[in-house]
């Protein structure tokens, strides 16, 4: 049902260089690159995640509670991205590891514009 998930930047060529470093690393592109607003995916893949600055010339502003979670690989994958994240401007947000007992394993970080993301992937549940 999602195409791709659109984050508001008022600096669109810090915003490329981060979510260009986050693509490479799971293996996508830029699917779509205009004046003021670029995606990357795959088209008819998975969503995408897009950053653009706002059509109302308004000021992009971070939606509190509003976060995108990036489907990583394996445990790696997701401290790779935590790490490409923070090397390009990000900020943390929780540093990778297991969150409660489901099997769930997430790093939490923001983008240059505060915008909040997580990587994350599942892990076996524990035995119980």
């Amino acid at each position: 049902m999602i195409g791709y998930v659109t984050l508001g930047t008022n600096d669109l060529e810090k915003a490329a260089k981060f979510y260009d470093a986050l693509a490479g690393e799971m293996g996508v592109g830029r699917m779509m690159d205009f004046d003021q607003f670029i995606a990357w995916g795959t088209m008819g893949g998975a969503p995408g995640i897009a950053a653009t600055k706002p059509f109302d010339g308004q000021p992009a502003s971070v939606g509190n509670g509003v976060m995108v979670a990036l489907e990583a690989k394996d445990i790696e994958q997701v401290q790779r991205l935590y790490d490409i994240a923070l090397a390009n401007g990000g900020s943390d947000e929780g540093a990778p590891g297991p969150r409660g007992d489901e099997g769930f394993y997430a790093g939490y970080f923001r983008d240059p514009d505060g915008n909040k993301l997580n990587a994350f992937c599942m892990t076996a549940a524990k035995a119980g």
